[in-house]
């Protein structure tokens, strides 16, 4: 099932990379009493990920913030090495990088995309979500191949 707009993300952990290495954090740590934006993409490195999805949200990072938003998280089903690298390559220093790297968050909330005919396996969705005090408040999932409905702009237009 689906997550729906009123829904409490379920509280999974993800990992971030930090100077010390990998380090494990709860959806309560970041979520709970703060409002968050977050977007999931179906890959690091990827093309449309890293060409147009994830550099909206950098360039937009502070008018986001204006309007109130706490975290501007980025998820994708890899590991917190890739997280990590992919955030400093692309200057995503704003941004908290989550790696769901066994998919359970987004297998949980129902956004799982099988790109096994890429060679992909499970991956997350392309979406984005306004949170607030870990309740979804906005809900957006891409139509496939596309990349309007989730980005930094459409997000600032909700909030």
């Amino acid at each position: 099932m689906t997550i729906q707009v009123g829904d409490k993300v379920p509280d999974i952990g993800f990992k971030v990379m930090t100077e010390d290495g990998p380090k494990d954090i709860s959806s309560s740590e970041v979520f709970g009493g703060k409002k968050v934006v977050l977007f999931a993409v179906p890959g690091a490195f990827t093309p449309g990920c890293s060409m147009t999805h994830l550099p909206g949200f950098v360039v937009k990072a502070d008018e986001i913030k204006a309007k109130g938003v706490d975290t501007i998280a980025c998820l994708a089903v890899n590991d917190a090495f890739v997280m990590g690298a992919w955030g400093k390559a692309q200057n995503a220093e704003e941004l908290l990088m989550l790696a769901d790297g066994n998919a359970e968050f987004t297998s949980a909330i129902g956004l799982e995309l099988d790109a096994s005919g890429f060679g992909m396996g499970k991956r997350a969705q392309r979406f984005a979500m306004i949170v607030d005090d870990g309740i979804v408040t906005h809900l957006a999932i891409e139509a496939p191949g596309e990349i309007k409905a989730s980005t930094a702009e459409a997000i600032l237009e909700q909030l």
